[in-house]
C-alpha cells in the first residue's frame, strides 16, 4: 500500500477531529475529537515508519505503547467528566469552566 494514502487517511481523521473538538459543546464529544486527531498523529507516525524501515517493527511498537497510553488517558478523563457530571449535573463545557480553583 503506498505511503500517501495512509497520509491521506490520517489528514481525514485530523480534519473530521479537528471540527468535532472545535463545534461541539458536550465534554464527551470534544473529547471524542480529541481522540480522533490523536489516532490520525498515530496512523501518519506508523505509516512513515513502516515507510521508512518495513522489516522493523520497533516504531509500530511504539505506536502500540502510544496508543495504550491514549486509551488509559481517555478512560481517566471519561471518569472525571462522569464525576463531574454526577456532582454538578455539568455536561457542557460552558457550564464546567466555573470548575478552576
Amino acid at each position: 500500500m503506498m505511503l500517501e494514502a495512509f497520509l491521506l487517511l490520517a489528514a481525514a481523521l485530523l480534519a473530521v477531529g479537528l471540527y468535532g473538538a472545535l463545534s461541539q459543546q458536550s465534554v464527551v464529544m470534544v473529547m471524542m475529537g480529541l481522540e480522533l486527531m490523536l489516532n490520525a498523529v498515530m496512523v501518519a507516525a506508523a505509516a512513515v515508519w513502516f515507510h521508512t524501515s518495513p522489516h522493523s517493527a520497533d516504531g509500530q511498537l511504539l505506536v502500540l505503547a502510544a496508543m495504550l497510553a491514549m486509551a488509559v488517558e481517555m478512560a481517566m478523563g471519561f471518569a472525571v467528566t462522569i464525576a463531574i457530571f454526577r456532582a454538578r449535573d455539568v455536561d457542557v463545557t460552558d457550564s464546567a469552566g466555573d470548575l478552576r480553583g
